[in-house]
């Protein structure tokens, strides 16, 4: 596009210093300019090019940032459920050891047991309430996380819709990585980064052809008096002859820029293909044990309720009721783990093959 440009200038000129005299007086410009490259050899337009890449690879870093942003939400999201379930199973299991409590102190009293089981009983319900505490405190700090990382810190009470999500392996690991390096958009922005220094060696190259431009001006000038308007067209062939040398490390710069880059996107791909391999893994080791998680809980259950049977009978003891307690506890907690870890793992494949 040609340049357009407005000149306008006053002075106050004094008299002369010479035998003459002269007044002080007035002198007014005004002057319309109009520039225009006639041909530059594709200067302007690999400029242009150039300035579209970087606006791409611009876009496609937002794009990256998004997807960090989102990725941030997710793990939030799920680390709250988990603090949340986890302040569950301590309730859960505080309860039950209250019921044991309950129970040893009732046979304490018709001779049934000792005072140590009542004791024991006691110490453990204590151990129970403190666990509970912590996961309570866990489920506060794991709320105030997810709001910082959603923006929302001072943000009112609201309800936390609970879900995890459970599905087999559906992609191979070969398919995830294809997709990875199609849809990364760290990718893409080092792409069009890359194509933008080629441009840009290009370009400065070009440094050493001529430019023919054209311009045209008009405008007046004078005093209070007199105003004189003139006018003028013409075109100029600008020959660069000798730059100091600049246009050759110009040159240079921009090489050793785009070989940076070329580094860069092997570097890039080498880390996505570390990503989408340690994603992948870790979600179809954490499915494994969340199926693994199940049959260990149901055993818990089934050991639990065995034990309080034979307590109630007088055939077991109070250590009984207590492992299986225990074991019961860390079993729950040992599946919410694999659930949360899965649905973590989850969703960064997701970032890291690129899902919107």
């Amino acid at each position: 596009f040609p340049q357009i440009t407005f000149q306008s200038g006053y002075s106050r000129i004094g008299p002369a210093d010479t035998s003459l005299r002269s007044d002080p007086y007035n002198h007014y410009s005004n002057t319309l300019n109009l520039n225009q490259t006639i041909f530059d050899f594709g200067k302007t337009y690999t400029r242009v090019q150039i300035q579209s890449l970087q606006k791409e690879s611009a876009e496609a870093d937002f794009q990256n940032v998004t997807a960090s942003i989102i990725l941030g939400v997710k793990e939030s999201y799920y680390s709250f459920l988990k603090a949340k379930m986890s302040e569950t199973v301590a309730v859960e299991t505080m309860s039950q050891f209250q019921q044991h409590f309950d129970v040893a102190n009732a046979f304490f009293e018709t001779g049934k047991s000792s005072k140590i089981d009542v004791t024991s009983a006691e110490v453990n319900l204590s151990n129970a309430r403190i666990q509970l505490i912590s996961a309570q405190n866990a489920l506060r700090l794991a709320l105030v996380k997810l709001n910082q990382a959603m923006g929302v810190i001072s943000a009112p009470e609201y309800d936390v819709k609970e879900e995890f999500l459970v599905a087999k392996m559906d992609i191979s690991f070969d398919a995830a990585l294809s997709q990875a390096y199609e849809n990364r958009p760290e990718l893409l922005s080092t792409a069009r980064k890359k194509v933008a220094l080629e441009k840009s060696v290009d370009l400065n190259r070009k440094e050493y052809l001529p430019v023919l431009s054209g311009n045209a001006a008009y405008g007046y000038a004078g005093d209070d008096t007199t105003i004189d308007k003139a006018w003028n067209v013409g075109v100029a062939l600008t020959f660069p002859l000798f730059t100091g040398l600049s246009t050759k490390y110009a040159v240079d710069e921009a090489k050793a820029n785009l070989e940076v880059a070329e580094a860069n996107e092997e570097s890039l791909r080498q880390q996505i293909y570390l990503e989408v391999q340690s994603a992948w893994l870790n979600r179809r080791e954490a499915f494994e044990r969340i199926e693994a998680g199940k049959t260990v809980v149901r055993q818990a259950e089934e050991t639990l309720e065995l034990a309080r049977g034979r307590y109630a009978t007088g055939v077991g003891s109070s250590i009984e009721i207590t492992d299986a307690l225990i074991k019961h506890y860390n079993a729950k907690m040992t599946y919410i783990t694999a659930l949360t870890d899965f649905n973590i793992a989850q969703a960064s494949l997701e970032k890291a093959i690129g899902v919107k």
